[in-house]
């Protein structure tokens, strides 16, 4: 029995496909099945029933597949314990960012905290909420970047920044008439929104709620990402919500659409990193959270004056 059987089953769990493991562990599927199928008749059990797709483990392969989640775990930190040193910045830094927040937030602050600490390997996962705090859950991430509270035992939160919410609208909006927008401003127009699962689309539904409490109004819901809901409005279609990082990327100049911020109470949401071991990469921890906050204007760093969406 080795660590790379193990990491080959719970990938195949993870994933119930072979062939989608193999190639998130980066090997062959006929590799990948050969160390499985090793793995099963050194035990002397069928871990996976094959006759169904997608595949599931079998009862006994439940039970095994949670030890050796345990294993993966311990032989992780051991390596964590080796790597890391509390006078020196060194080692792997696995950390998962949510889409509404990656793509705006990293590159501010990624160059500063490489040059800063050059012997940091960092690895950045994007992913929604729930499978980051999986991922921190299973050991599998040091730490994620996130905007919901945390209420799983054993996974920490620190706050980052309290980023504001501003209006995205088209160019023949009606809204752009006014100087600045208010959350009343919310029961007139409908909002196009991410897929569910992203808990910027949560926060402003909840907002919309608040706004259209009296007034029966219906939300326009739509899929897609920040940048697709962003090109829709530039198309001359509707408004969106946009989080602060991600008005800094428009060119209002050439975007053809505008942007309007709301008055006080200002809403926004509270950017957080979530992670699990209190125990390992303290140092890399705190020089992680101090880049971020650097990397973001003072105003960010309060939430006086605004309304926090949860």
């Amino acid at each position: 029995m080795t660590l790379t059987q193990l990491k080959y089953i719970v990938a195949v769990d993870k994933y119930r496909h072979f062939a989608t493991a193999a190639d998130k562990s980066y090997v062959t599927q006929p590799t990948l099945s050969m160390q499985i199928h090793k793995l099963e008749d050194e035990l002397g059990v069928v871990l996976f029933d094959r006759s169904k797709s997608p595949v599931v483990p079998t009862e006994i392969g439940t039970k095994v597949l949670d030890q050796a989640r345990v294993i993966l775990q311990d032989a992780r930190k051991i390596k964590d314990i080796v790597q890391f040193q509390e006078t020196t910045l060194s080692g792997t830094f696995r950390v998962g960012v949510i889409p509404t927040v990656a793509p705006y937030l990293v590159p501010r602050f990624l160059h500063a905290f490489l040059v800063e600490n050059p012997d940091v390997e960092l690895v950045f996962e994007e992913s929604l909420t729930a499978t980051i705090l999986e991922g921190i859950g299973n050991d599998e991430l040091d730490a994620g970047i996130i905007a919901t509270p945390v209420k799983t035992a054993h996974i920490y939160t620190e706050d980052l920044y309290v980023e504001p919410f501003a209006g995205y609208l088209s160019k023949n909006h009606p809204l752009t008439a006014k100087d600045v927008l208010s959350v009343d401003d919310l029961e007139q127009t409908n909002i196009w929104l991410l897929n569910e699962g992203h808990c910027f689309r949560d926060q402003t539904v909840k907002l919309c709620k608040e706004a259209k409490r009296n007034t029966g109004s219906e939300i326009e819901f739509r899929s897609g990402n920040l940048e697709t809901l962003k090109k829709l409005v530039e198309q001359n279609y509707g408004m969106t919500l946009l989080p602060w990082t991600a008005t800094q990327h428009v060119d209002t100049n050439h975007s053809g659409a505008i942007i309007k911020e709301f008055s006080d109470p200002v809403p926004c949401r509270k950017v957080r990193l979530a992670y699990g071991r209190k125990h390992l990469k303290q140092s890399i921890l705190k020089a992680f959270i101090s880049s971020i906050k650097a990397s973001v204007p003072e105003k960010l760093l309060t939430s006086e004056k605004r309304m926090v969406i949860e």
